[in-house]
């Protein structure tokens, strides 16, 4: 009868114990799935990500920089493995650590059907990353013209001022974007704006020797818009 005590003690920590394991297995499992989904993200094993989020892996599970799966593999160009993780319902204005978002990426990438999946499910269009640049500075840097157009139809203002007082007509124009340039030129973009060195768009084509650029900006600069 002494031993009752004890024995119950003995068998509410053997319980307790059972418990936990379990717990801690489930737990082990997610995390180990969590780490196969980034995994086959950077490899753009589509089968695998399939099977990661089959076994529990969390969509929205980010690397040591703070990438999900989706931003992984928009930064690989794979649009599939980026679509496939839209439809497992990752968080679409998830930023890494540098701030970069899933839009960002798509912007720079060019990817333009993932740009519109992304607005349609409630993208943030005015996020600024650590380098205080957004999808609208990306995609006029590298010369996406439709996707510039997209971003304008959302409402963005063509002259609006980002860091050091730069446009996306600067950004456009300091790449020789000639393309992007008329484009935002026609929705009203303005070549009279200076940055905070006091250059136009044209002196930032100038600068880079961008002699394409550099005449449809001369143009603009005869006839500035109102």
């Amino acid at each position: 009868m002494r031993l009752m005590p004890k024995l119950r003690i003995l068998l509410t920590c053997l319980l307790l114990a059972t418990i936990a394991g379990a717990h801690g297995e489930v737990g082990a499992q997610e995390t180990s799935a969590n780490v196969r989904l980034l995994a086959a993200a950077r490899a753009g094993d589509t089968a695998g990500v399939t099977r990661a989020l089959a076994d529990g892996a969390t969509p929205n599970a980010r690397s040591r920089v703070g990438e999900t799966a989706l931003v992984i593999a928009l930064k690989n160009d794979r649009t599939d493995l980026a679509r496939q993780m839209l439809d497992a319902g990752t968080d679409v204005s998830l930023a890494a650590v540098n701030g970069i978002t899933p839009l960002m990426a798509a912007a720079h990438g060019g990817h333009v059907e993932i740009v519109r999946m992304l607005l349609a499910k409630g993208a943030e269009v005015a996020a600024i990353d650590r380098l205080q640049k957004n999808a609208m500075t990306y995609a006029a840097g590298q010369g996406r013209t439709e996707i510039v157009q997209i971003l304008l139809q959302t409402g963005v203002n063509p002259n609006a001022i980002y860091a050091h007082s730069l446009t996306a007509l600067m950004w456009a124009a300091g790449y020789g974007q000639t393309d992007t340039v008329r484009s935002l030129l026609a929705a009203g973009a303005r070549a009279d704006l200076k940055d905070d060195r006091d250059k136009t768009a044209l002196d930032i084509a100038r600068d880079g020797n961008f002699s394409e650029t550099i005449k449809v900006l001369e143009t603009a600069m005869k006839s500035p818009a109102p």
